[in-house]
């Protein structure tokens, strides 16, 4: 199609940008103070990654030649999150001299020495740039034929910030730290967005002129473009439209905004995929999950990991969904449900509470107030209410009655209850495992199971009924229930 052509030389256009002459430095070495947390700032999770996650991740994207992660707070915890996931990334320490210059010092030279390729820093707190729109920037810096290129962005508010200051001709003269800028300098609205790219033997020539002297006592990465224009050379800037692509995490507040608007553009993608979200404000999707054409998503619903739902499925109202995989035309219904499989035409909901292992075949039903765990359910079976089926295997064409219990701990170890096709239990069965039922058995309301019952056998736990008459009104005198009782003894 005339679409995918145009798809198709953008990313040739995209790759051309990036590719082996591009090397990309994340920051992630700071404190994250005020997060106040126990968790490296870093690694506080939003969309179902960690922050830095978000920025690695489009790092990927990038295809750039090599990637390096700057770390020092929790350096061990930071790594250990990230290079299972990011294996491609190489991890490098920073020492005790603070700052983001020195930062990105370290980084360049571990580069290999003969790479002399353009250097993009971005910071690990800063998830929402996306790849189009660090492409277009890298794309910009190579048009303009500057040694530097930052990111820049216009706001009503620059607290915080450091401030863009231009030239008489326009161009950029210098970047002032918040901390550091007089009244005048502080009144600009232009702000860095903490976005650079260089070139790498530009960073190899200043960086070892960047001192302390300011007032934080850090080398600063920004004095680099300060340093080339007191050597006549030129710096650009790219000021970016969408200003959210620059947020930046510092706090919880911060947090919780930066993970609205990504959720924001993840669920409108999905909505220009042909999926139906009912209410997005209350909708969140984690950005690995997968969702096909024409799924319904109802409001108050969570789709989260890697969770992939199949063409037709409507989930929710009130559901969560942690790494399930939903078939075609399934329904569910206020569950909650982690590491579960659910089947084509299946119906789970609502108030069910799947646990790992859970696997639904194909038109079968878990239904109200029923808790499932390491349990494979055949097709076409139910459990439609008030049970409890944990370590068992079921087969197709099965309803269990009423509270049906998989009675699976002897209180030391897990046993496993086996259901052959097309068993039905009776309402409050107990099925005592290890036990096996055959294929076609039943059992009788109220039974105990603890012995393998044949195939289309009934099992039925038989005792006499006793009835103690004139219990209530000699043991419960004086009550509601003992003066009903009289009076219709009185009656016969």
């Amino acid at each position: 199609t005339a679409f995918g052509a145009v798809r198709s030389r953008f990313e040739s256009w995209r790759r051309s940008m990036t590719g082996n002459n591009l090397a990309i430095i994340v920051l992630a070495a700071g404190q994250g103070t005020r997060m106040k947390s126990r968790l490296p700032k870093v690694l506080h999770p939003i969309s179902g990654r960690p922050l830095v996650g978000h920025v690695l991740t489009t790092a990927g994207r990038l295809q750039a030649a090599h990637v390096e992660v700057v770390v020092r707070h929790e350096r061990d915890q930071v790594v250990a999150a990230l290079q299972a996931d990011y294996p491609d990334a190489v991890f490098v320490d920073q020492d005790d001299i603070p700052g983001t210059g020195r930062a990105v010092q370290v980084a360049v030279d571990a580069l290999p020495p003969d790479f002399d390729g353009d250097v993009l820093v971005l910071s690990g707190d800063c998830p929402l740039a996306d790849a189009d729109t660090l492409s277009a920037f890298l794309a910009e810096h190579r048009a303009s034929g500057a040694p530097a290129t930052l990111m820049t962005a216009l706001v009503d508010d620059p607290t915080g910030y450091g401030r863009v200051v231009r030239d008489a001709d326009g161009g950029v003269d210098r970047i002032v730290e918040q901390k550091d800028a007089n009244a005048e300098e502080a009144a600009v609205r232009e702000i860095n967005a903490g976005m650079y790219v260089f070139r790498a033997a530009t960073l190899r020539d200043y960086l070892p002129r960047v001192g302390v002297d300011n007032a934080q006592g850090e080398m600063y990465l920004t004095d680099v473009p300060g340093l080339l224009r007191r050597d006549g050379d030129r710096v650009a800037a790219s000021v970016v439209s969408d200003i959210s692509v620059t947020f930046g995490v510092n706090d919880r507040a911060q947090l919780a905004e930066v993970g609205r608007l990504l959720n924001q553009r993840i669920v409108r993608r999905w909505q220009l995929e042909g999926v139906t979200v009912i209410d997005p404000t209350t909708t969140w999707i984690d950005d690995d999950a997968t969702l096909a054409p024409d799924v319904t998503i109802l409001p108050n619903t969570q789709i989260l990991r890697a969770t992939t739902v199949a063409s037709g499925a409507v989930i929710g109202p009130d559901t969560t969904l942690v790494d399930c995989e939903v078939g075609e035309d399934a329904i569910v219904r206020r569950t909650d449900a982690t590491l579960a499989v659910i089947g084509a035409e299946a119906t789970v909901g609502p108030f069910s509470f799947l646990r790992p292992g859970t696997v639904l075949g194909a038109k079968g039903k878990i239904g109200a107030y029923v808790e499932t765990k390491n349990a494979e359910i055949g097709e076409g079976s139910k459990v439609p209410h008030l049970s409890y089926v944990g370590d068992a295997t079921i087969g197709r064409g099965v309803n269990l009655g009423a509270s049906t219990i998989t009675a699976n701990y002897d209180d030391v170890n897990k046993h496993r209850t086996e259901i052959g096709d097309e068993v039905h239990t009776g309402s409050h069965t107990v099925l005592v495992a290890p036990v096996r039922l055959g294929a076609g058995a039943k059992t009788g309301a109220g039974a105990v199971v603890r012995k393998d019952v044949p195939a289309g056998a009934l099992a039925m736990s038989v005792a006499p009924q006793r009835n103690i008459e004139g219990w209530v009104e000699k043991n419960r005198a004086g009550t509601g229930a003992a003066d009903a009782a009289s009076r219709e003894n009185s009656a016969e």
